[in-house]
């Protein structure tokens, strides 16, 4: 079965999460957007877990499915072309700050358990740390290689994955407070990560340059502070569904099992350039080498980006693919798309209005961006619409990178094109 897979995500107890964030909504956006699996975020809050035991029951094995009576009050929402099976992996991010080799350590991790028994003993375990009801995703004063081991005792099916390891503030291999290998961070248990998270601001080409990354599975997955934000970026499968031949699909080299990613344009995550928001700096590597880290305004460091920091772990040109590659495709997430073309803003309730109309017309977001031919949008929609998602496709975009926690500007349309259609 062919899998759209986004398995870390947050529910409304994390904090900065829309209140909307609930497991109806999830259940609905991720029809919406085209996902058959999605991760439940968040399941070592109390208040979050219980509502997972309320609302979902087991579907096959490992995996959950909304009840149907919470499933029936919000199908009216759905439309008939975007209705799809969608089930829940429990999931959740874990914080983990603090000291190792002399220097503070800010790692996200995700964790994955098979069952609600497992998820429990991993929430007792880690609230005899810290505190794990003030956050959905809860900072704890644990090395993440605790972490991994608490993760692996409680269960031999139960994951970790590193989550957006590039990120510079909170990151495996991020520039603040990552550290320069996997091996560093979890030591003799290394061998148990099999999978590390691109996050927004890097693809698997960029990855790629790193020969030491080869050996794991890149995966991608939205991060989703809001419903309406999942499946940004994705996981793609062709395996059974169940909780063992998803992991399986992940951990087995050159699988048949596992597609590639959905992935953002690496441009348009927050820290793709490294630069000085506060200032407005926005520099390349070269620049910011030229500048020794210091912002040429007001003479502070400036937060060194996705970009820079896999240019000083590189070993491999841009150019140069390792065997075991597995396709990526960028996308535009289809809102900004109509936005562009409109001239107004991703939120406005013009676009809104648009966006939805297209799902009732052609089906879920990622169909529309990744499958459907161009010249069914075309006939069907305009072809305004279909030249740009042709545009998109082939990556024909034009970019101000996203740098020091500003969200780059992706345009697909020159400033001086004339987009006229019924739009």
């Amino acid at each position: 079965m062919k899998i759209n897979a986004d398995l870390h995500i947050h529910s409304y107890f994390s904090i900065a999460t829309s209140k909307s964030l609930n497991l109806e909504n999830i259940y609905k956006w991720a029809q919406l957007k085209g996902l058959q699996v999605v991760g439940t975020g968040d399941f070592t809050h109390p208040g979050w877990l219980s509502e997972i035991k309320e609302k979902l029951e087991p579907a096959e094995d490992g995996l959950f499915k909304l009840k149907p009576r919470y499933a029936q009050a919000i199908q009216t929402e759905i439309y008939p072309k975007t209705s799809g099976l969608v089930r829940f992996i429990i999931t959740g991010e874990i914080s983990c700050i603090y000291k190792k080799n002399e220097r503070v350590r800010k790692i996200h991790n995700i964790v994955t358990a098979p069952d609600l028994k497992i998820a429990l003993k991993i929430q007792k375990a880690l609230d005899k740390i810290g505190n794990i009801s003030a956050d959905g995703r809860p900072i704890l004063g644990l090395d993440a290689r605790h972490l991994l081991e608490i993760v692996l005792e409680s269960n031999p099916q139960a994951y970790l994955i590193p989550a957006h390891i590039w990120t510079p503030w909170f990151s495996l291999l991020g520039s603040k407070s990552g550290f320069d290998c996997i091996e560093e961070c979890f030591e003799d248990l290394s061998n148990h990560i099999f999978a590390l998270e691109t996050g927004l601001s890097s693809d698997p080409a960029m990855n790629w340059r790193v020969s030491s990354l080869d050996k794991y599975t890149l995966v991608s997955n939205s991060d989703a502070h809001s419903p309406e934000k999942l499946g940004r970026e994705a996981t793609l499968l062709d395996t059974n569904l169940s909780y063992q031949d998803i992991f399986k699909a992940l951990q087995t080299e050159n699988s048949k099992s596992y597609l590639g990613t959905v992935e953002f344009f690496p441009e348009k995550g927050k820290y793709h350039y490294d630069g000085h928001r506060k200032c407005q700096v926005r520099l390349d590597p070269q620049t910011t080498n030229s500048y020794k880290e210091i912002c040429p305004v007001c003479g502070k460091k400036v937060t060194v980006g996705v970009m820079s920091r896999v240019e000083e772990l590189a070993d491999r040109p841009q150019e140069k693919k390792p065997i075991n590659a597995f396709p990526y495709y960028r996308l535009v997430p289809l809102r900004e798309i109509l936005a562009e073309i409109k001239g107004i803003g991703s939120s406005s309730k013009s676009v809104q209005k648009t966006y939805l109309a297209l799902l009732s017309s052609l089906g879920p977001e990622l169909d529309i961006l990744m499958n459907i031919p161009v010249e069914e949008i075309d006939s069907k929609e305009g072809t305004v619409l279909g030249e740009a998602i042709r545009r998109m496709r082939k990556g024909k975009i034009n970019s101000q990178p996203g740098y020091d926690g500003e969200f780059g500007v992706i345009k697909i349309f020159e400033e001086d094109e004339k987009l006229d259609n019924r739009y």
